[in-house]
C-alpha cells in the first residue's frame, strides 16, 4: 500500500482547480495565509515569489514551480511592485486575476493549481512540509504533467474538465514525491520514514490492513527488527509510537468512510479494526469529540489555497 497516496487521499476532497494566466508589464498579487495547498508554475518568462515570513524574495523562471503549503505570499513581476489582494472564491480556489494587456513587454505565463482539503485530520506526512517550496520541473515527470495541463487549459476539448482534475491530482503526487526525494538524506521525520526500508514496510502493512490486530512485536517482525528497536526507530521517524499511529490512521480512515458512503457503523468498525460498534463509537468520540452518526451528518470543514 502506497503511504503517500493514502495521505493525499485522506486529505483531498472536492474538485481541484487550475488556471492559466499571461501577464505583461507591472503586476503583483497577494495570497493570504491559509491551511490549504496549491502551486504556481512558471511556463514562460519569470516572476518573483514574495514570502511573508521575512525570507528573501525568490525569482521563478520558466520551469520553476512554487508549492504553497498555507503560507501567505505574493507573486509579482518585481519585488517592489505593490500587491493587490486576491479574494478566495466560494469553491475554495484562489483566482490569480485577469490577464494583463499585451503592451509589447515580455510576457509571464503561469499555471496555478488549487486543492481543497479536509483540514480536520491533516496527515503528518503533509503537515511537516515547509510553507513554501521551490522545485525545478524541467526533465522531470512533473514537467510532463504541467505540459499536459498547459495544453488542456489553453485549448479545452471534450473531456478537458476530467483530464484537468486527474492531471492536477497527478501533479500534487509528483510535487510531494519530488520534495521527499530531495530530502532523502534527512535523518528523521517523514522524509526519512518513507525512505527507511524497515519503517516503510511497517507503514505499508498498517495502511494495507488497518483492521488487523497489530502488535508492536508483530510490526517489528515485519520490519525485521526487535520489538524495542522497532518501537524506538518508528517513534523517532514518524513522531509517535507504532500503535498510536495505527489508531490515528484507523480513525482517519473511519472518518473518510463515514463522510463518503452509507455503510453501517458495524461495517466501518470491522474495516477499521474494532471488535464491536460500541468500541468503535467510543474510540471515535474520544478522537473527534462527537459520535460517528453525528459526524456523518455534519458538513466537512474544507479549505483551499493558491492559484
Amino acid at each position: 500500500m502506497d503511504v503517500l497516496s493514502d495521505a493525499i487521499t485522506a486529505m483531498r476532497t472536492g474538485r481541484p482547480h487550475a488556471s492559466r494566466k499571461q501577464r505583461h508589464g507591472s503586476w503583483g498579487l497577494r495570497f493570504p495565509a491559509t491551511t490549504g495547498v496549491g502551486f504556481h508554475a512558471v511556463l514562460e518568462g519569470s516572476c518573483w515569489l514574495l514570502p511573508e515570513d521575512g525570507s528573501p524574495p525568490l525569482r521563478l523562471t520558466a520551469g520553476d514551480l512554487a508549492f504553497v503549503h498555507g503560507a501567505g505570499h505574493g507573486l509579482a513581476d518585481d519585488p517592489g511592485t505593490p500587491l493587490v489582494e486576491v479574494r478566495q472564491n466560494p469553491d475554495g480556489s484562489w483566482p490569480p486575476g485577469p490577464d494583463t494587456p499585451d503592451d509589447g513587454t515580455p510576457r509571464t505565463l503561469t499555471l496555478c493549481g488549487a486543492y481543497r482539503l479536509n483540514r480536520s485530520r491533516p496527515h503528518p506526512l503533509l503537515t511537516c512540509l515547509p510553507g513554501l517550496v521551490r522545485l525545478p520541473t524541467h526533465g522531470r515527470p512533473l514537467g510532463a504533467v504541467l505540459g499536459l495541463l498547459r495544453t488542456e487549459t489553453a485549448h479545452p476539448r471534450p473531456g478537458a474538465e476530467a483530464a484537468v482534475c486527474n492531471l492536477l491530482d497527478t501533479a500534487l503526487l509528483y510535487i510531494l514525491r519530488a520534495w521527499y526525494e530531495e530530502h532523502a538524506a534527512a535523518t528523521n521525520g517523514w522524509a526519512a520514514a518513507l525512505r527507511d526500508p524497515a519503517i516503510g514496510r511497517a507503514l505499508s502493512v498498517i495502511h494495507h490492513d488497518p483492521a488487523h490486530p497489530w502488535t508492536v512485536e508483530e510490526l517489528g517482525a515485519v520490519a525485521g527488527l526487535s520489538r524495542a528497536a522497532f518501537a524506538k526507530r518508528f517513534t523517532a521517524l514518524v513522531g509517535e509510537p507504532p500503535l498510536g499511529y495505527l489508531t490515528w490512521w484507523r480513525l482517519t480512515l473511519a472518518g473518510r468512510l463515514l463522510r463518503e458512503g452509507d455503510q453501517p457503523l458495524r461495517v466501518i468498525a470491522q474495516r477499521t479494526g474494532y471488535a464491536s460498534e460500541f468500541a468503535f463509537a467510543k474510540a471515535f468520540k474520544r478522537e473527534y469529540g462527537t459520535a460517528p452518526g453525528r459526524y456523518r451528518a455534519e458538513p466537512a470543514v474544507l479549505l483551499g489555497n493558491a492559484g
